[in-house]
């Protein structure tokens, strides 16, 4: 590193094929002069292969550094990353993803890092824990606060519960949304126009002129997968021609699959596993479906409006910072399987309902591009850097200062 470059460490928990990971890639990937960006994470993500192979990321893997609460393995990845960041003195640690976001800002503070940010992908906690596990949770993230100098959110819900917990001071937060590749989803638009969604489907061994409905989503608690099942199971009852697809991978893989069989789902539902070639698979849906009890803000949710999907979705946090119930997409409460399903089954019968809500979701794509995600988190750098370079000290008042 040269005297100009400003070395800035992104530190995630584990790279799986989740939105916060492919986006803190894509920063990382493409953060410009005068930045020179690193990535430490732990090991084991679908994505670890793919960044060796690639060559173009410095990333250093902390096998210590794992999702399930660990006293002595944390304690390992704390000493260990604090070492890290000694030894490469970056003006700038960012930290995504809970344990890593704590880890990481705790970390930063011994090794004397003058400049912490965290992005607030999603919180740990949500309120379907037991009491004292959300408490000790909430409890670790205030005490990381005193560690941060600025929070990014990637929605005003996010925000707001930030706030609300007294977890995140309004003064020192910002949200920037997590980005996607938009073009490469209205590409697939245009593909689909072409008889792109007929050749997936014929790809998958679905009848061509079948009606399709999808989630992409990772098999996890917070997806509740099941919940998608039980709603696909419904809507076979009433659109019998209906076939259902559900993109990602995750431990609850065996109980969706045991409980599609019990439902008697059989080949109307394709399992496809984790994929590289998402855009096209949600262009092909007639309708996307979100069953998220708790969120941060879903990526997926702006890739199907890129696509020119109509959605149907829980009000889990986020979610409604981009989808308004009967004006952008068709909305419910989380765990409301005869709510989802009925939506569902509307889009599949009003296809001039379906268009409308569509087109008029495309309003919000702007605040999404993944490349004006990356030029908004450099933009905050500077301001930080000249917030520090004037003697300010940025946990307390860097915006007042600095005049923004």
């Amino acid at each position: 590193m040269n005297d100009r470059e400003i070395a800035v460490c992104h530190v995630i928990t584990m790279l799986e094929l989740g939105g916060a990971q492919q986006n803190t890639l894509h920063t990382v990937r493409t953060l410009g002069s005068p930045f020179r960006a690193s990535l430490v994470c732990g090991p084991g993500g679908v994505l670890d292969r793919e960044v060796l192979d690639e060559g173009r990321i410095d990333v250093t893997f902390v096998p210590d550094l794992v999702r399930p609460i660990s006293p002595v393995r944390d304690g390992a990845a704390l000493l260990r990353l604090a070492s890290i960041f000694r030894e490469r003195r970056p003006q700038i640690v960012h930290t995504h993803s809970s344990k890593a976001g704590i880890l990481g800002r705790a970390a930063a503070r011994l090794a004397g890092v003058p400049i912490v940010v965290h992005t607030i992908h999603g919180f740990g906690f949500n309120d379907r824990q037991p009491a004292l596990v959300r408490g000790a949770l909430v409890a670790l993230e205030r005490m990381a606060t005193t560690f941060t100098t600025h929070f990014i959110a990637v929605s005003h819900s996010t925000l707001k519960t930030g706030i609300d917990r007294r977890i995140v001071p309004r003064e020192r937060a910002s949200v920037i949304r997590s980005g996607i590749a938009i073009a490469e989803f209205e590409a697939a638009a245009r593909q689909r126009s072409r008889g792109g969604d007929a050749a997936v489907r014929r790809e998958m061994g679905l009848p061509a002129e079948a009606p399709l409905v999808g989630m992409v989503a990772c098999l996890k608690a917070q997806k509740a997968p099941l919940d998608f099942i039980e709603v696909a199971a419904r809507v076979a009852r009433q659109v019998p021609e209906a076939r259902f697809v559900i993109v990602g991978d995750g431990e609850l893989r065996p109980a969706v699959e045991a409980r599609a069989r019990a439902l008697g789902l059989g080949d109307r539902l394709r399992l496809l596993g984790w994929r590289r070639d998402v855009p096209r698979i949600v262009a092909a849906l007639d309708v996307l479906v979100l069953t998220s009890l708790w969120e941060g803000l879903p990526r997926v949710v702006p890739e199907g409006i890129a696509a020119g999907v109509p959605i149907v979705a829980t009000s889990a946090d986020g979610t409604t910072d981009v989808l308004s119930d009967g004006t952008t997409g068709l909305v419910c409460r989380p765990g409301d399987l005869d709510g989802l399903s009925e939506r569902v089954v509307r889009l599949l019968r009003d296809p001039v309902l379906a268009a409308r809500l569509s087109r008029q979701a495309r309003a919000v794509l702007p605040e999404f591009d993944i490349d004006a995600m990356v030029r908004a988190q450099e933009a905050l750098y500077h301001d930080l850097l000249r917030a520090v370079g004037r003697g300010i000290e940025p946990t307390t008042g860097w915006r007042r200062a600095a005049g923004i």
